[in-house]
C-alpha cells in the first residue's frame, strides 16, 4: 500500500535478501573457476537448494547458474565488444544532453564551479536511507534533483556511508528527510517507474572534468560496458585513462550514473567504490532485466 505521501514502499525484505545474495556472490566469485553447483552455493549461505534458488531468481531474474555465467570473463568481454563505438553511436543519436540518456531516463545539470569550490557551501542536501536490491541505499537530494546515491551493507554501516558522502561537500547543510528522499528511492530501483515522460533529474557537483566523465557514463547503454581508456579517447584525452579512473571512482551518484559499467580493458571487473561484490551484483541484476545472460 502507498504511504501517506503516495509512495509505494520498497520490499522490506530486500535488504535481507541482498545480504544473502551478497554472500552467495562472494562465494561464486571466489570459486567460479570450479563452477560450483547449486547445492554448494546454497550451503555457503545456509539455505536449502530449492529455497535459495527461488530467492535468488526472484531477486535478480536469473537462476544462480545463469548468474554465474553472467559473471564470467567471457560475459564481461561480450559487454565490452565495440565499447568505443557504443559511446560514439550513443552521442550521434542525440543522447549527449538532457533527455533520455539511459534506462532511468535521466536529465542532468551541473552546479556552478563556485558551488564546487565552496565545497557545497550554500547548498542544502536532504538525505535518507532506504532499502534497495543492493543493500541500504543512501539517497541525497538538493532542490535541483538527486545529488548522491551510496550503499551500506546493513544498518551498522550507514554511518560510514554517510560520512564518506558528506566529506565530498563538507560545507553543505545536511537535513535528514525520509519523506523527501523516498520518492527518489522508489523511482530509482523500480524499473516500472523508469518513465521517459518524467526524466529523473540529477545534479552534478564536481570539477569540470569530473562532470564531463560522469555525463559520458550516462551514455553507456543497459547491457553494455566500456573502459577507462575508451572514455578518455571519447573526451579527446587519450592519455588520461588514469584521470578518468579517478573521476569514475569519485562518481557520487552510484547506479544511476552507471560507473559499474566501466571495466578493465581485459574485461576484468575492477574498481568500484562500494565494493566489487556489489558491482557484480548490479551487473548480474541488469543481465537478468535485459535477458543478456545465457541459458
Amino acid at each position: 500500500m502507498p504511504d501517506r505521501n503516495g509512495v509505494l514502499p520498497l520490499d522490506p525484505q530486500s535488504a535481507r535478501d541482498y545480504d544473502i545474495v551478497r554472500r552467495a556472490i562472494t562465494f561464486i566469485t571466489e570459486n567460479r573457476l570450479d563452477q560450483p553447483p547449486l547445492e554448494a552455493i546454497a550451503a555457503s549461505v545456509g539455505m536449502s537448494p530449492a529455497h535459495f534458488q527461488r530467492l535468488f531468481t526472484r531477486w535478480c531474474g536469473l537462476s544462480p547458474k545463469q548468474f554465474l555465467q553472467a559473471l564470467t570473463l567471457d560475459h564481461a568481454r561480450a559487454l565490452l565488444r565495440d565499447s568505443a563505438s557504443v559511446l560514439d553511436a550513443t552521442y550521434e543519436v542525440g543522447l549527449s544532453g538532457p533527455g533520455r540518456l539511459h534506462d532511468l531516463f535521466v536529465s542532468y545539470e551541473a552546479m556552478t564551479p563556485g558551488n564546487y569550490k565552496a565545497r557545497g557551501g550554500g547548498i542544502e542536501i536532504r538525505w535518507g536511507f532506504h532499502p534497495s536490491p543492493f543493500g541500504r541505499a543512501l539517497v541525497m537530494i538538493t532542490e535541483h534533483g538527486l545529488a548522491g546515491l551510496a550503499f551500506a551493507d546493513d544498518l551498522s554501516a550507514e554511518g560510514a556511508a554517510f560520512e564518506d558522502m558528506a566529506a565530498r561537500w563538507p560545507n553543505a547543510d545536511y537535513v535528514e528527510d525520509l519523506t523527501a528522499t523516498a520518492p527518489f528511492a522508489s523511482r530509482i530501483f523500480d524499473p516500472g517507474h523508469w518513465d521517459p515522460q518524467t526524466p529523473l533529474r540529477v545534479v552534478f557537483i564536481g570539477t569540470d572534468f569530473e562532470v564531463r566523465v560522469w555525463s559520458t557514463l550516462l551514455a553507456i547503454p543497459f547491457g553494455k560496458a566500456t573502459t577507462y581508456s575508451d572514455i578518455a579517447e571519447h573526451l579527446g584525452k587519450p592519455k588520461a585513462a588514469r584521470a578518468v579512473g579517478g573521476a569514475v571512482g569519485r562518481n557520487p551518484i552510484s547506479f544511476v550514473v552507471p560507473c559499474h559499467r566501466v571495466l578493465g580493458r581485459s574485461g576484468a571487473i575492477t574498481g568500484y567504490h562500494w565494493g566489487l561484490t556489489r558491482k557484480r551484483a548490479i551487473l548480474g541484476w541488469e543481465a537478468g532485466l535485459s535477458g543478456s545472460a545465457g541459458e
